[in-house]
């Protein structure tokens, strides 16, 4: 085979799968927001089956939707007559996945959803099929034309496609948000993505806080203890004032002569910006790079006068953030 005919042959499978999704996109109906809805208020688990290379499928949808807040797991159907019918309650909901909708693997567990009265969503391309007639919310799948007319392709790219769809309405239906991703989330380069101002910042006596009135002098001590290159100026009532940041310092010492005398508000720019603990660190990272600084002071947005952390620079790229 010519080299120059692989290339060939990649666009031409992918265009039946376009072709496949395309289709599957005109027919999803009032069927697809049945299963949602259902999905979205389980109130036990979402299992998943199939057979062969909609087994595999069927394994990722269960995964997709255990990520986005809906306890799942795929069971093998071979396993099923075995005593896997077992994992299977009454409150759950089964979704099985296949093409012909006839396989026989399936039979016994869509007897056993049917005597038992559990729910059952098919996902399936044939209406007049076992899978398609058992099932109380029917998915269709459009007819496909398959890779070389017989490998599972477009078929099961459908499948993954109106799995994920699923997954991802029923997020929304329950309003799961990033902060809610973030705790299944909490390793792996995703996981750092995904940490939040407050998972990062520096609280406590580790708080560079120094009081209006006091002489640029002590404020200078602080600020050699705490070694965050900044002051965060307060007020009696521990209110935020200001900032000062070491280059200002630098810069004042060399317009003003006794500059160790000035006091602290003499010198703080009003007014700094700050950041809420909820926010991702991603978003203080990108406010450093725009605003060219390195900390950025940490409130919660209901007393946004008070200063509860400070989020540096060094601690956010030791933390693997980009």
């Amino acid at each position: 085979m010519n080299k120059k005919k692989f290339i060939s042959t990649a666009k031409d499978v992918i265009n039946l799968e376009i072709k496949a999704l395309q289709n599957l996109k005109k027919n999803i109906n009032k069927s697809f927001s049945e299963a949602v809805f259902q999905i979205a208020n389980c109130q036990s688990k979402v299992i998943l089956c199939g057979v062969g290379k909609s087994g595999l499928i069927a394994s990722k949808i269960a995964a997709t939707l255990a990520s986005v807040g809906t306890p799942s797991f795929s069971l093998q159907a071979s396993e099923a007559s075995h005593g896997d019918l077992g994992m299977i309650s009454k409150k759950d909901i089964l979704i099985l996945i296949s093409n012909s909708g006839e396989t026989s693997e399936l039979k016994n567990i869509i007897q056993y959803s049917t005597r038992n009265k559990i729910l059952l969503i098919g996902i399936v391309s044939k209406k007049d099929s076992i899978l398609y007639k058992a099932s109380d919310i029917k998915l269709l799948i459009p007819k496909v034309v398959e890779a070389e007319g017989i490998v599972p392709t477009a078929s099961t790219t459908s499948q993954l496609a109106l799995g994920d769809s699923l997954a991802i309405a029923s997020m929304k239906y329950k309003k799961f948000g990033k902060l809610d991703f973030k705790k299944l989330h909490p390793a792996g380069s995703l996981g750092a993505q995904l940490k939040s101002v407050e998972d990062i910042m520096i609280t406590g006596k580790k708080i560079p806080f120094v009081r209006e009135n006091v002489k640029i002098s002590k404020g200078l001590k602080i600020l050699s203890e705490k070694k965050l290159g900044i002051l965060i100026v307060i007020n009696k009532k521990k209110e935020i004032l200001g900032i000062i940041t070491d280059g200002q310092i630098r810069r004042f010492n060399q317009i003003k002569k006794n500059f160790h005398n000035f006091l602290v508000k003499d010198v703080m720019t009003k007014k700094p910006i700050n950041i809420d603990k909820n926010e991702f660190a991603t978003k203080a990272l990108a406010i450093m790079n725009n605003k060219k600084i390195t900390s950025l002071i940490v409130v919660n947005k209901n007393r946004p006068l008070k200063a509860i952390g400070v989020v540096h620079i060094h601690t956010i790229l030791q933390s693997n953030i980009s």
